[in-house]
């Protein structure tokens, strides 16, 4: 502390990197500079633009800090027991007329960032006990996920590239330069990329942009958008065609579907695919070549080959390729994360289990399967609109704003104004909250404990940090955690006046009840009550008692006392760099939660869709095809209104080869006219070689000219909304996720420019 100010650490949860930020706050609460914490166990003082925003989101006047409820049109203030009165009022009157499935739940992107909201959206969830759940995870990576499960038993199987020790880096539809990483949390993951060509390792990028990623690269491979299956495909044929199959050794009757495999790529060679890709078939032969003889070689893909058509299918064959590769679970390959709280995982006997499976429910109007007990984003506006038993009649969203993310984004908009009643937790009135009833606006990121619960399950390197709240809360308003469990007591019917310490106390109850029970745990055969009261001792709610015990139950945990010298939240505390639990291990076979103990290479869900693939080999390639993008210092639609992240290039364009731009009477800077089968906008163009020919694009999370929206300095720049012409009949079958890439457009000249 200089001068009055103290210093504090705190992780960033702006994105997935989970960088480590050191915080200079001055006597009265006022952020005085932001930097990267140079001790930091994981980022080492890296930060990106958006670290040094959480001021600037803090301090943002049109964030909320006071309930807003919806009176003769308008939105007026009102104290927390007033809205509190208004949530259970509107709830229980369409509970009581319509039954819980008419009431429908979406949680936003932010969550995953929020150790508030990892830890409490399930238990309101399961409150509301109706079937129609939806999330942001539907347009983003849910095949990843569905992947994961039918190959290794569990949803959260999910392989990271250990980028740290690999010799070569292949990947498909990432743009890590700009997102920082996605399933695949790395901070610093420019640093990452730099040190593995400067070890003499080789990084390669499919992409149809030439991306910031792709600038940092050996080579660029300029793909279709939506073909990547059938390069991935293509690749796994030359794996067996040419011998190049290498299957580690202690893995030995420890993989099904080999031969399953094999046979169903027989027909798709590079010659096969290769006009549909835009890759010729030697590039295709030399790309699977290298991957084997690599000595070490990772394969890791994301947004552009999971938000498509055959997102699952792609996610699998990514994962296909590192198995026959040998690369799978080892140093330097596609490795598997061992989180500090634990997870599935990681809980029960190793090597075997129930395994996984989606299509538990599907949904009333078209039928789509569940995932994960959810059904897609995609769906919502059509489970609103159609008329019929278990219609959608209100909305809860925590954190998101499916208008702008969520496909036909237009329908969704005539769906969320037909609801009788809809309640929103966010800290904006933005284009989706502005369609709520009442909106409970959580504290400032700022004034809140954090922990990556879910974003540490997917890390390159084993750590755990814990950042306490930097700013005092104000004392009239609830932590997130408690609006959350407030609601969840509402939705058991205590009503509006009910402590959510009370639902609090139920979920831990619970938590270690569940625990003890477990034979495999190492609380296994403890008293319930022992535990309860070593966790009451220190003297925490919500969240914080949550995560110590988790962290304490969890595979590196002190176990209340049965393992000295073992993680606790005590054990954060004292280090508030974090602690560094060291790079990732092999963790096959005893990861496994399949019912036959193998990697299961070739589900027959997955070969049935790869024929529907194959098909596509012929598909007219005329159309333009649009694709999203992301920029550094934007995530979504959420950051848009802090003006330090919105000035300088930052915008709203699309983007168009000068060859196209040529043939479609197109100039740079002029304006276009963009249609889709579900809608039509109008953008500013950018002409740039950045896309391969045949090829548009247009970034996520514009479109913020919504009448009675309060982001003012989102409406100066306010861009137009991608997922206008998104389309909601148009998924990836097997998981639910929306296609927001590869989306077939005609581009016209705006007559008159």
């Amino acid at each position: 502390m200089t001068g009055g100010n103290r210093t504090a650490y705190r992780t960033c949860p702006l994105c997935e990197a989970t960088c480590g930020l050191e915080l200079t706050v001055a006597p009265d609460g006022t952020i005085v500079r932001i930097r990267g914490d140079r001790d930091d166990v994981f980022s080492r003082g890296f930060i990106c633009p958006k670290g040094s925003s959480l001021k600037d989101l803090h301090e943002d006047p049109d964030r909320l800090r006071r309930p807003l409820v919806r009176r003769d049109g308008e939105f007026v203030e009102v104290p927390w027991d007033e809205a509190w009165k208004a949530v259970d009022e509107g709830l229980a009157r369409v509970f009581a007329e319509h039954g819980r499935d008419a009431i429908g739940a979406y949680v936003g992107n932010p969550n995953a960032h929020n150790l508030g909201a990892m830890a409490y959206n399930a238990v309101w969830l399961r409150a509301l006990g109706s079937r129609n759940r939806f999330s942001a995870s539907t347009v983003d990576q849910i095949p990843k996920h569905v992947a994961g499960g039918y190959m290794f038993g569990s949803p959260v199987a999910i392989p990271v590239p250990d980028l740290d020790r690999t010799d070569f880096l292949l990947m498909l539809g990432a743009n890590p330069l700009e997102s920082n990483g996605s399933l695949c949390t790395a901070p610093d993951f420019p640093g990452r990329m730099e040190r593995i060509r400067a070890r003499g390792g080789r990084i390669v990028v499919v992409d149809p942009r030439r991306t910031r990623s792709v600038e940092a690269a050996d080579e660029w491979v300029a793909i279709r958008p939506g073909t990547d299956g059938l390069l991935l495909a293509a690749m796994v044929h030359v794996l067996f065609d040419e011998g190049l199959v290498s299957i580690p050794e202690r893995l030995t009757g420890r993989i099904n579907g080999v031969e399953e495999l094999r046979a169903a790529v027989a027909g798709i060679t590079p010659d096969s695919v290769s006009a549909a890709t835009g890759i010729p078939a030697a590039d295709i032969a030399r790309l699977a070549r290298d991957l084997a003889a690599a000595p070490s070689a990772a394969v890791y893909g994301r947004i552009g080959v999971n938000a498509v058509r055959f997102g699952t299918v792609n996610a699998w064959l990514i994962d296909a390729l590192n198995v026959l590769t040998g690369n799978i679970d080892r140093p330097g390959g596609a490795m598997f994360t061992r989180p500090a709280t634990g997870n599935p995982t990681t809980r029960g006997e190793g090597g075997r289990g129930k395994g996984f499976r989606i299509g538990r429910g599907r949904s009333r109007v078209s039928a789509r399967p569940e995932a994960m007990g959810e059904y897609p984003a995609a769906v919502m506006a059509e489970e609103i609109l159609e008329p019929g038993e278990g219609r959608i009649r209100a909305m809860v969203t925590a954190a998101g704003n499916p208008v702008l993310s969520t496909p036909h984004a237009g329908q969704l908009e005539r769906a969320l104004e037909s609801l009788d009643f809809m309640v929103s937790i966010d800290i904006y009135l933005n284009e989706t909250t502005r369609h709520a009833d009442v909106i409970l606006p959580p504290p400032s990121a700022l004034e809140r404990d954090h922990y990556d619960l879910s974003l540490y399950a997917f890390a390159v390197r084993n750590v755990a940090n814990y950042s306490p709240a930097v700013l005092p809360r104000d004392p009239s308003s609830p932590d997130e955690w408690e609006i959350l469990a407030k609601l969840a007591g509402i939705l058991q019917g205590l009503g509006p006046g009910v402590d959510p310490c009370v639902v609090d106390d139920q979920v831990i109850a619970g938590m270690v009840h569940t625990e003890t029970a477990s034979t495999a745990s190492p609380l296994a055969g403890r008293e319930p009550a022992e535990i309860l009261d070593a966790l009451a001792a220190r003297g925490r709610r919500g969240p914080a008692r949550m995560l110590d015990f988790m962290l304490q139950a969890g595979p590196y945990g002190a176990a209340f006392g049965a393992n000295p010298g073992g993680l606790s939240l005590d054990v954060l505390l004292d280090n508030p760099h974090g602690v560094d639990l060291g790079p990732l291990e092999p963790r096959l076979p005893s990861l496994l939660r399949t019912p036959t103990g193998m990697v299961e290479l070739a589900p027959v869900e997955f070969l049935a869709d790869l024929v529907e693939l194959a098909r596509t080999r012929d598909v007219d390639s005329s159309p333009m095809l649009l694709v999203g993008r992301r920029d550094l210092k934007s995530n979504n639609s959420w950051m848009h209104n802090l003006r330090i992240l919105t000035k300088g290039r930052l915008a709203c364009t699309l983007h168009v080869h000068p060859d196209d731009a040529r043939r479609l009477s197109l100039v740079d800077g002029g304006r276009a006219r963009v249609t889709s089968r579900v809608g039509e906008v109008v953008a500013d163009v950018q002409v740039t070689d950045a896309v391969r020919t045949g090829v548009v694009s247009l970034p996520h999370g514009w479109g913020h000219s919504s009448p009675g929206v309060r982001l003012a300095v989102a409406r100066t720049k306010a861009g137009v909304n991608a997922n206008i012409l998104t389309d909601d009949a148009v998924l990836d079958p097997l998981s639910g996720n929306a296609a927001l890439n590869a989306v077939p457009v005609t581009v016209s000249a705006v007559s008159g420019q």
